[in-house]
């Protein structure tokens, strides 16, 4: 297994709680939500029990149908599945417990019994089929998984060191050097082809071959297909999904669903947009109206972008149109010597990067007065009561018109301004010009 940071998560969850919440670990598919929480109850429980709903019997299901006899419910499962259960010594876990709400239900009388720990794992928690008709247990907490981040995916090459050196450099405004920065930048392009998905990142360390890394992605890539087929057979859900990189490559003010849907009620498209936010597969980032430290206040709900949940996934749903043959796409997206403007892959990146960090993702657009041109800061943040906006590019160029134009407008609300490009760290008078491979200390 992968070291991933929600361990530690787990931990504080299981000396807080001390069997007073059962945990929900909440993610898109494949991140290796069951894989951590199997681990977790293998090192610190003396005992455990996984069902797992996707492979689980019906007559293990129909146990959590009537759970008024929790003896019988205890001893059934413990003869299931040929394993004591020690009392508040052994763990629970229901994993893919979207597939059994009866089970999810069932959570508010397990917690109150306090015998054991319980953790759930699920993907798709929200979608309407599978909380119909259950009560969501208050007795819940809920933690949400991502995709392993860039500091993840460098412990899992064997690179313990880099990620702290850099942070200190960013906390002391110091430069790397060039031939140190094109290192860097070299690996966190390597972190963006493959990206997060425990599978591909276990697939490149093991052949070193981006053709097979793609196919895994691409095998993922067809499984949420597949989920979004299962909540919209109509298959407009697959195709707003689908399009999420081409809608970026526009560099259109917002993602425009009737290019892609055609002239859908803003009723349908704000449940499309739901259901797909609840897959954790994307992510949205609302515009806001007036920015500033409560821009979850002044949100557009009608007005959005769409990010992939992973960029790892996102580089493989770009060429999507095509059969990976060979290494050619991927060797000079590393090298950076692919001719297409890559703008928005960079983009993003910093927004998978920002979600991971509990970062709510924000834009914000604007016209100037004078010239009649639309300018937008590609991201904003909340800090100490100001904002930050972020502006990203996808070269080493420091023009940074959109930025000049917003502090215009709103100076008295901006903590930090940043620049995030391709080169050495930099300091701009009052803009901090960053290479991508820093925005996870902002």
């Amino acid at each position: 297994m992968f070291r991933r940071k929600i361990y530690d998560k787990l931990l504080e969850w299981k000396s807080e709680s001390n069997g007073k919440t059962a945990l929900l670990i909440e993610g898109a598919r494949r991140i290796g939500k069951s894989t951590v929480a199997e681990e977790f109850a293998k090192n610190e429980y003396e005992t455990y029990i996984l069902i797992d709903f996707a492979k689980a019997s019906k007559e293990i299901r129909n146990l959590f149908d009537d759970i008024s006899d929790l003896n019988y419910l205890f001893l059934r499962l413990q003869l299931h599945y040929n394993t004591d259960l020690h009392e508040r010594k052994s763990l629970i876990i229901f994993d893919e417990v979207q597939l059994c709400p009866s089970a999810r239900q069932a959570i508010k009388a397990l917690v109150q019994d306090r015998r054991y720990d319980y953790i759930e794992t699920g993907s798709l928690i929200s979608i309407r089929k599978n909380v119909k008709d259950i009560l969501i247990p208050s007795e819940e907490r809920k933690l949400i998984m991502y995709p392993m981040d860039y500091e993840e995916f460098l412990w899992a090459v064997g690179d313990n060191t880099t990620f702290s050196l850099v942070r200190k450099c960013f906390e002391m405004n110091q430069k790397l050097g060039d031939d140190v920065n094109r290192r860097m930048l070299r690996q966190f392009r390597l972190y963006m082809l493959v990206g997060g998905m425990p599978q591909a990142v276990s697939e490149y360390i093991e052949s070193n071959n981006f053709k097979k890394v793609d196919y895994v992605k691409r095998d993922i890539l067809n499984l949420y297909e597949d989920d979004f087929m299962k909540i919209d057979p109509t298959g407009r859900l697959s195709l707003l999904f689908d399009s999420i990189p081409a809608q970026l490559n526009t560099n259109a003010s917002r993602y425009k669903t009737s290019s892609i849907i055609g002239n859908e009620s803003g009723e349908k498209i704000l449940e499309f947009i739901a259901e797909l936010k609840s897959s954790r597969t994307v992510l949205v980032s609302y515009h806001v109206n007036d920015p500033n430290a409560g821009m979850s206040n002044t949100k557009d709900i009608s007005r959005f972008k769409l990010f992939i949940c992973d960029t790892g996934l996102f580089t493989t749903l770009m060429f999507k149109d095509r059969e990976f043959t060979e290494n050619d796409i991927y060797s000079k997206l590393l090298s950076d010597k692919l001719g297409a403007n890559l703008g928005y892959l960079y983009e993003n990146a910093v927004a998978q990067i920002l979600a991971a960090n509990g970062n709510e993702l924000f834009y914000y657009t604007m016209m100037n007065e004078v010239s009649k041109h639309n300018y937008e800061i590609d991201f904003l943040l909340a800090r100490k009561n100001k904002v930050c906006p972020i502006e990203v590019k996808s070269s080493g160029y420091k023009t940074h018109r959109s930025l000049d134009v917003f502090t215009e407008k709103y100076s008295s609300r901006i903590l930090n301004r940043y620049l995030v490009y391709t080169k050495d760290f930099a300091r701009e008078n009052d803009i901090y010009c960053l290479p991508v491979y820093m925005v996870p200390y902002l």
